[in-house]
């Protein structure tokens, strides 16, 4: 009997004790049906970002993760899309989903790369090679922080990004991102 890689991962997992923290449950394998929504956005968040609310909240705000996601969702449906929401703290399993996404029914990526931003060409390689447009996210505003952070590998494969809002970013990229695959749509013969 043969297995997908990612039933693979997710079985490994499960016997590690979920040792890989997501802030939601792993990809749907339910086939888009007439009544799906027309536009599927995958939020996807990188490492550290499941600690949001904990971790330095005079930067990153009090917010959680799963906050952000409830809100992510209720915005969504009131833009007459749906968003499946990601955090992980494992560079290749970002990569996967990235990788995946278009073939996983998707029509674009609300990605917070966390710390991966600014030194993961792999990342990049990722975005280029969806052939999905993808919208980069950061609660802080890297530019105006430390040196190092002032470098995105990602963005010069995203369509827009929104940094330093808080947790409204997430929101502003998401509608950002639908009005641009709407647009795509609108224009295409």
């Amino acid at each position: 009997m043969s297995s997908s890689p990612r039933a693979a991962r997710a079985a490994g997992a499960a016997a590690r004790g979920g040792a890989r923290a997501r802030a939601t449950s792993a990809p749907s394998s339910t086939p888009r049906t007439e009544r799906s929504p027309a536009i599927r956005v995958l939020v996807a968040s990188g490492p550290n970002l499941g600690r949001l609310g904990r971790r330095e909240p005079h930067i990153y705000g009090t917010a959680t993760l799963a906050e952000i996601h409830a809100t992510l969702e209720a915005r969504a449906s009131g833009l007459g899309a749906a968003v499946e929401c990601r955090q992980t703290n494992h560079e290749g399993e970002l990569l996967d989903w990235i990788g995946a996404a278009e073939n996983d029914g998707f029509h674009g990526v609300v990605l917070n790369p966390g710390g991966l931003t600014h030194t993961s060409v792999a990342l990049l390689d990722a975005v280029r090679g969806s052939a999905l447009p993808c919208v980069e996210v950061h609660l802080s505003n890297p530019d105006a922080r430390e040196a190092f952070r002032r470098r995105s590998y990602v963005a010069a494969a995203c369509v827009g990004r929104i940094a330093g809002f808080g947790a409204r970013s997430y929101l502003l990229a998401l509608e950002g991102l639908v009005a641009h695959v709407s647009s795509a749509r609108s224009a295409a013969p």
